[in-house]
């Protein structure tokens, strides 16, 4: 049976993969990007993001003719929209912006047909999916012979390939049938079950699930705070409460980064503010943990000046939101390491999975070992742990902000 065309709208951190993987399986791929550069990038079997196996995938697509890359939408019979949805600050609250999305949408109205599958996976406020279909309805298009319906991703950045087959996945249509039409569809490649539900649950899943992931990072960030003002280890504490059978302390780090923990609470916030009283004060906390660490930061770039009897040099080791990844999107070691600049201190960052950032003049760990007088430890990554086993760190200006030991 001839495998259908799928048209992925938007070709970052969660459509490249999920357009390669598609076309792994064997369905005959058309991605698409505003971005001349990530065309061109792929449609030369290369990548232009770090994930582990991607550039096997992506290589071995487009050497097959089953992937190619476009800057403009081409006819499927299943669309998949993965575009960002950033937010702007609204009286105090950051607001969900879906005008990607929607203006996705638009872009495919005039090739959907009868019998056509509609996707969302970006991460919504609730009612985006309803609001992709009004947008089509006005346009035209009879959303009645088509079938539309939202699947949050539930990857982790370093294991998407993994994850995108292994993991379980939501599936949420505007209709029975819709749901029933694009859960089989996923089937087809996913090996963890596929869950049916309606289009609004499904976004609310996706929220709620990071929302709770924000909540328990938010404890352990106060924690370790408090902890700090004591002169307790952490990252000992925690491993000691843990042992109780009905407790899991997660690990705190410099603040939340990335495009869905960092984000996808305040679209709840943003819905219904009155209630949403834990996850707004769970993102205030996890935000100023991240101005602590400055604080902390300015704090030992004083004492080592008082030493040293000049300005002391800082060296912010790792930029991206999480390890081992390039991704440097809502990163609180960004953000620290613009304050700290603005400032005017002398600063060098250190990030393995990136060759260049306009930001930030980038060193490497050695000569940022050899040449800084503070060294801030923002990002868990596998080149600084190494570095830690072999006791460099071991000295004055370091301060572990992520527990490289931990």
């Amino acid at each position: 049976m001839k495998r259908k065309t799928i048209c992925v709208v938007g070709l970052g951190y969660i459509g490249l993969p999920t357009a390669a993987l598609l076309a792994s399986f064997g369905y005959h791929v058309v991605g698409v990007d505003v971005s001349t550069h990530v065309v061109e990038t792929i449609n030369q079997g290369l990548i232009h993001i770090v994930e582990p196996d991607l550039d096997a995938y992506v290589r071995s697509a487009v050497t097959a003719g089953r992937l190619k890359a476009f800057t403009s939408p081409q006819a499927g019979e299943i669309y998949i929209i993965c575009v960002p949805t950033p937010f702007h600050e609204e009286e105090g609250i950051p607001k969900p912006n879906v005008d990607f999305i929607l203006a996705a949408t638009r872009s495919i109205a005039s090739y959907v047909k009868d019998g056509d599958m509609i996707i969302l996976e970006s991460t919504s406020p609730v009612g985006t999916t309803q609001k992709m279909a009004d947008v089509l309805r006005e346009v035209g298009v009879d959303i009645s012979t088509i079938y539309i319906a939202y699947c949050p991703e539930r990857v982790l950045p370093g294991k998407i390939m993994m994850e995108l087959v292994e993991n379980d996945r939501v599936v949420g249509g505007l209709t029975f049938e819709a749901t029933q039409r694009v859960a089989s569809f996923y089937r087809s490649f996913v090996r963890g079950q596929v869950l049916e539900t309606d289009a609004k649950t499904a976004e609310m899943c996706k929220l709620a699930e990071n929302s709770f992931r924000d909540v328990n990072i938010a404890f352990a960030n106060e924690l370790s705070i408090i902890c700090a003002n004591d002169g307790i280890d952490v990252w000992n504490l925690i491993k000691l409460a843990n042992r109780h059978p009905r407790v899991n302390i997660l690990q705190p780090g410099a603040g939340v980064g990335g495009h869905c923990i960092a984000v996808d609470p305040w679209f709840i916030v943003a819905r219904d503010p009155e209630n949403a009283q834990v996850i707004r004060v769970a993102r205030e906390v996890n935000n100023s943990k991240t101005d602590w660490v400055i604080n902390q930061i300015r704090i030992a770039a004083s004492d080592a000046a008082k030493k040293i009897g000049h300005k002391a040099k800082i060296a912010c080791l790792g930029l991206a939101f999480k390890p081992d990844i390039d991704d440097l999107r809502e990163s609180p070691a960004v953000y620290i390491a613009q304050v700290l600049l603005s400032e005017g201190y002398d600063l060098v960052a250190v990030e393995p999975n990136i060759q260049e950032d306009n930001r930030f003049k980038l060193t490497s760990l050695e000569e940022a070992l050899s040449s800084s007088d503070v060294l801030a430890i923002l990002v868990k990554h596998r080149q600084f742990i190494e570095i830690e086993k072999n006791g460099k760190f071991v000295r004055d200006g370091v301060i572990d902000f992520c527990g490289l030991s931990a």
